[in-house]
């Protein structure tokens, strides 16, 4: 295959459409390096499920303290005007649409929106954990993710086989390749790598890619 963006670049591609203000919240894992790359001048407000509003980046090595950690269980740092609050009053804001983004890594997602991302199967632990409410209390969910599996098999695709996080609550997918949007029902290709043909990106992709309007180029820094 072609050359492929980084989790970093990916990330970073992600965290350009966060508008200034937003309040967000990043899946555990790959998601949370989103966080890293706030374009200059925009500042989101992120959230994070176990109780904090307003949380900065990870602290130094050596001068974490492990009271101020996120639902990953990473060490963070507060931003001037943090809350603290109850795990109840965490999901209520989930649940009650207060949040502007959900950014989540995935597994599998379809071209009509569902978004598959806690179970690879029956060996698989079942830990859906609260993605399920932030895919339906968040305004917006976008998907960061590699184009494919590591066996090199398509994660986007015409309907999910792996257990649902959600239905039909995806709209934007930032892949290793292309930045894909969903809209009615549909995968529409809105960037790509420029050295990928449409044709080979097609080939690793399990849905058909539809073209609206012209498609730019996928460009991200080197990190």
């Amino acid at each position: 295959m072609t050359t492929k963006l980084s989790n970093a670049q990916i990330a970073w591609r992600a965290a350009q459409d966060i508008a200034d203000g937003a309040y967000v919240n990043l899946g555990i894992g790959f998601p949370e390096m989103v966080a890293k790359f706030q374009p200059p001048g925009r500042q989101a407000v992120f959230h994070t499920e176990n109780g904090v509003l307003g949380f900065g980046e990870a602290p130094p090595a050596g001068e974490e303290d492990w009271d101020l950690i996120n639902a990953g269980k990473k060490a963070i740092t507060l931003k001037p005007g943090a809350a603290f609050f109850h795990h109840a009053d965490s999901f209520a804001m989930v649940r009650g649409g207060h949040l502007d983004v959900a950014i989540l890594g995935a597994y599998q997602v379809a071209q009509n929106g569902d978004l598959a991302t806690w179970s690879t199967g029956p060996k698989g632990v079942p830990a859906v954990g609260g993605a399920m409410d932030l895919v339906h209390g968040a305004k917006r969910v976008a998907v960061i993710t590699d184009h494919v599996t590591k066996d090199g098999k398509p994660k986007l695709l015409e309907a999910c086989t792996l257990p649902l996080t959600g239905v039909g609550c995806v709209t934007r997918v930032y892949t290793s390749l292309a930045v894909v949007d969903i809209e009615d029902g549909r995968f529409v290709l809105r960037e790509k790598l420029a050295t990928i043909s449409l044709d080979d990106l097609q080939a690793v992709t399990g849905a058909r890619l539809h073209l609206d309007g012209a498609v730019g180029d996928l460009v991200v820094p080197e990190l």
